[in-house]
């Protein structure tokens, strides 16, 4: 698993975790204190689990319940890496797609849906391949690519992809996860 692998799949339990069991704000304080304690803030993890009065049965964070008995499950790689990641290739070692030569293909109107709560429509061509799409939504929402993960279907949409192979409808939806970068530490307060 790549680092990237592994924040797109940390995002996607966040995402629905909150959907199927539990309270929401406790959610989000098992994200916090987990986020915490993968950057060896130990103490801050501790203190975000009391203050939203968590209990660990076992210690650790991979089952835990909040005052009203609900129970939460994290998985491992939501709290550390596995020891096993892949090095991912920097983008100057990953070979570009090429550009598509200038006024090639249809051009249209692509519909995205951002996680971010905004819709709106991008001017791409049929030949632009979804990393091309990716530096467009750059230069008009200032997203970087590699924060983006671009969904039709269902499925995730590779940088290789071209559109004309998508087969994407007139106003049917892309969807696009935006990662967002992780919470900084608050400063502590001074009593």
């Amino acid at each position: 698993m790549t680092d990237g692998q592994l924040r797109s799949k940390r995002d996607e339990f966040w995402d629905t975790a909150p959907a199927f069991e539990g309270r929401k704000e406790i959610w989000d304080a098992l994200r916090a204190a987990a986020s915490a304690f993968e950057s060896d803030d130990h103490e801050l993890a501790q203190a975000i689990v009391d203050g939203a009065s968590i209990t660990l049965p076992h210690g650790a964070l991979t089952e835990c319940y909040d005052e009203l008995g609900n129970r939460y499950q994290l998985p491992v790689y939501c709290l550390a890496p596995p020891i096993n990641m892949i090095e991912e290739k920097s983008d100057l070692e990953v070979p570009d797609v090429p550009e598509p030569p200038p006024n090639s293909g249809q051009e249209c109107q692509l519909r995205l849906r951002l996680s971010t709560g905004k819709d709106l429509r991008l001017a791409v061509r049929s030949t632009d391949s979804v990393q091309h799409m990716k530096r467009r939504l750059l230069a008009e929402e200032g997203v970087a690519p590699a924060s983006q993960r671009w969904f039709f279907s269902g499925r995730p949409l590779t940088d290789r992809m071209k559109l004309e192979e998508l087969k994407i409808s007139r106003d049917y939806v892309v969807q696009v996860i935006i990662s967002q970068p992780p919470p900084q530490n608050p400063t502590p307060v001074e009593n």
